[in-house]
């Protein structure tokens, strides 16, 4: 069945970033980094922060960089739009992009959350001030999003040397996105892996819905 393995898999992700959640709380439990809060593995968190140091120029990039995927998102939403204007119906608008629409909200619904309420806190402060850590927030943006754009582009594009060029930009910008919120030092390295977590299993949900929705639609004319 369409869909059904990319169900299953967000779902055991999902479990997966639920008892890393929970592991993250009960495991090594001890104070540390500037803002004096607990943090869970906190031995292995701690020796990986000195290990990589505090660059905040890497930081600064990455937020600025947090930018391309909300481009990508008005993207996508104003194809929507221009479907919903053209065909003047929104059950005409194309089933892909409506879904990806309600996985967007999900997304920022998930970021917004953890932002109210921290799980743990960054190892330094920022303009003098704790902030939610828990899982990296623009870590889950950028892997929450970018697969979106190689899964669209796949879909829609005929092209053979678009689809390799989007491939590589998705691939190197996620990984240097995700490599250079590790190594900047704003996050514990923990905080990294609960956003990869959390972003596959959100991604999957994803390709499961469009995948059911394409198999609910070729039943529905015959093929």
């Amino acid at each position: 069945m369409k869909g059904k393995r990319e169900l299953l898999t967000g779902i055991v992700m999902m479990g997966a970033f639920a008892i890393w959640t929970l592991l993250i709380q009960c495991i090594d439990v001890k104070v540390a980094g500037e803002s004096l809060t607990k943090v869970g593995f906190a031995s292995f968190n701690v020796w990986f922060h000195h290990l990589t140091g505090v660059h905040m120029m890497i930081y600064t990039i990455t937020d600025w960089l947090g930018l391309v995927p909300i481009m990508i998102c008005l993207c996508f939403g104003f194809i929507g739009f221009r479907q919903l204007v053209k065909r003047r119906s929104l059950v005409r608008v194309d089933g892909d992009i409506l879904i990806l629409g309600a996985y967007y909200i999900l997304v920022i619904f998930a970021y917004l959350a953890f932002e109210m309420i921290p799980i743990n806190y960054r190892p330094v402060l920022i303009n003098g001030v704790a902030e939610a850590s828990y899982p990296s927030s623009t870590t889950l943006l950028v892997l929450s999003v970018m697969p979106t754009m190689k899964y669209q582009v796949d879909r829609r594009s005929e092209n053979v040397l678009v689809k390799h060029s989007v491939t590589v930009f998705v691939l190197v910008f996620s990984a240097f996105m995700v490599m250079g919120r590790l190594v900047s030092g704003v996050h514990w390295a923990t905080d990294i892996v609960g956003s990869v977590l959390l972003s596959y299993s959100l991604f999957m949900f994803y390709c499961a819905a469009v995948g059911m929705t394409n198999r609910k639609e070729a039943i529905k004319d015959g093929v």
